[in-house]
């Protein structure tokens, strides 16, 4: 998995849970009451999605999420053609925090989708008085945005796979996204073949 067709940015404050988001997505795994590590500049994993009947890799980069990291992180979300902006349903500081990320991300990549992501829905659903920021509210201003909103526990798994089988999708709408990936088939297939005749020399 060497080429990335799509780039993925995961921002937003820290422990919003961006890191479980990608874990779960990406290995199936949630580490519970294990304490994460805040990241340092970003981490990354690829993953292969099947989209319109097409394979292609998506490779999306875990953002720190510390204030005194920003300046790092834009570096990570250059060029990002999608970008999942994290907050914690169960916390208004991370929703100021999301806002201004949006705002920063509008400011440097402005065709880049954004999908406003809030988090722990598990919380959510044991207690619903937890519920710090009005689900209305979010959705009017995705709308207002042009970004579209989902609401995922990377604890339980629910909506986490169907975030980013999203992403894939709306990413393989764009004809010019969609033809470009059938060039990275087709270059793949023709490298394999080459490989196979050396081989076989």
């Amino acid at each position: 998995m060497s080429r990335v067709d799509l780039k993925i940015v995961l921002l937003g404050s820290e422990y919003v849970g961006k890191t479980s988001l990608l874990e779960r997505y990406v290995y199936d795994r949630f580490r519970g009451c294990v304490p994460y590590q805040n990241t340092i500049g970003a981490a990354f994993a690829a993953k292969q999605v099947e989209s319109k009947g097409k394979a292609f890799v998506i490779g999306i980069w875990d953002t720190a999420g510390s204030e005194r990291y920003e300046a790092m992180s834009r570096i990570y979300y250059r060029g990002a053609k999608a970008a999942i902006v994290c907050y914690d349903i169960g916390s208004r500081p991370s929703w100021d925090r999301a806002k201004f990320w949006i705002s920063e991300l509008r400011g440097y990549e402005e065709t880049c989708k954004i999908y406003l992501v809030g988090t722990k829905l598990d919380t959510i659903q044991e207690n619903n008085a937890s519920r710090q920021i009005d689900l209305q509210h979010v959705q009017r201003y995705s709308d207002g945005i042009q970004a579209r909103y989902i609401e995922t526990s990377s604890k339980t798994g629910e909506n986490v796979a169907e975030l980013f089988q999203m992403i894939a999708d709306d990413y393989m709408e764009c004809p010019e996204n969609a033809k470009q990936v059938e060039e990275t088939i087709s270059l793949n297939a023709k490298e394999k073949r080459s490989s196979c005749c050396v081989g076989a020399l």
